[in-house]
């Protein structure tokens, strides 16, 4: 017989993915630096330099946790899709 209680079991797994409430919770955030910046006399080009950067690190994260092979794939579809000219 078990002796663990129920609530001793172990939790499931998570996927480790983003899911639509995380992006959402992202981009507000993102938006609400955005405007909490330019409220405070922050030039817009430093807005959207210092943004960008932080998405760019963002998806440099994600790549390397991933593996990179899906950013890998998009990034060569795209490739070859400019260079077929479409």
């Amino acid at each position: 017989m078990n002796d663990l209680p129920s609530s001793a079991a172990p939790a499931a797994p998570s996927e480790g993915r983003l899911g639509p409430t995380h992006a959402l919770i992202l981009l507000i955030v993102f938006l609400a630096l955005g405007t909490a910046l330019f409220l405070k006399g922050t030039p817009t080009d430093d807005i959207m330099l210092l943004l960008g950067g932080c998405g760019a690190v963002g998806a440099a994260t994600l790549a390397a946790a991933g593996g990179g092979r899906r950013l890998m794939a998009v990034l060569v579809e795209a490739a070859v899709r400019s260079g077929a000219g479409k």
